[in-house]
């Protein structure tokens, strides 16, 4: 008997018996066998056996917080001169709290319609006298426009409420929801010259003000008319350039045919701003 169980046969049948002990497989991974096909079940095993079934878990589970940071094109705000630099106690009219959207997706740009050949000292004078225009004999409960340009390229703040709000304007009949007026102070007809200062001016702003929203002064906007009086039923979604000039939402010539010339310019030097 001692000699049958020493046999080589013997031995073989030994070694065979022990392989699973060898292999050593989880509890858990038997239950997924268990529900696996041939060779996902493989595929499982070899994970457990490695470890590497927990770091793919990992990777699947990493914090992706940071992503769409990353992803948003922005430019840095532009020096803004305050409202108080312009409206003294005298000017001022009493006027109800400002009203707000949830961001900017779109820039209305317009002319003021003003003298040319100012000296860019007297900037604030004008500005002024535009809010007296507008809130006198238009009755308006404050000056239209979000901002302002002068010809030297200086920005002024318009519209109270704050420069980094979405502050609803009164610019752009139709479209003042979800937009930001900016006006050049001057009359730019055809054939009148557009200083560069005030072009790449308008550039920074917008650059800024749509990066806040992450919107590419190069596209376009949806926006509802909310006054058939402007080119649009009232309720009619619109799609207009991002970077737009008055004349695309209201029957007008302004901002001037020779600035609207220059306006794909500016949607180009702006998004290059925001690092498109």
């Amino acid at each position: 008997m001692r000699v049958l169980r020493r046999t080589p046969g013997a031995r073989r049948r030994r070694r065979r018996v022990r392989i699973p002990r060898v292999t050593r497989v989880p509890r858990p991974a038997l239950v997924l066998l268990a529900c696996l096909p041939g060779l996902a079940a493989v595929l499982v095993l070899a994970l457990c056996a490695n470890g590497i079934g927990r770091r793919a878990t990992a990777a699947v589970h990493a914090p992706v917080a940071a992503r769409p940071a990353a992803l948003r094109h922005t430019a840095p705000q532009p020096r803004i001169v305050p409202r108080s630099a312009w409206l003294d106690a005298l000017s001022r009219h009493a006027q109800p709290p400002p009203r707000y959207d949830d961001k900017v997706v779109a820039v209305f740009v317009h002319h003021t319609d003003s003298p040319n050949g100012y000296d860019c000292a007297d900037a604030p004078r004008i500005i002024r006298y535009l809010y007296a225009g507008q809130t006198g004999v238009r009755d308006w409960d404050d000056i239209g426009y979000n901002f302002l340009v002068d010809r030297c390229g200086t920005i002024y703040e318009g519209r109270a409420g704050g420069v980094e709000r979405a502050v609803t304007g009164a610019h752009t009949q139709g479209f003042n929801h979800r937009t930001a007026g900016i006006a050049a102070i001057g009359t730019f007809t055809s054939g009148t010259v557009v200083p560069k200062a005030m072009t790449d001016a308008i550039a920074a702003l917008a650059a800024w003000k749509l990066g806040l929203a992450d919107v590419d002064p190069r596209g376009r906007a949806r926006l509802v008319s909310s006054n058939s009086l402007s080119r649009y039923r009232s309720g009619t979604t619109a799609v207009l350039p991002a970077l737009a000039g008055h004349k695309d939402g209201y029957m007008t010539s302004c901002p001037g045919a020779a600035l609207l010339a220059r306006l794909s310019g500016v949607r180009e030097v702006a998004a290059r701003l925001q690092g498109r």
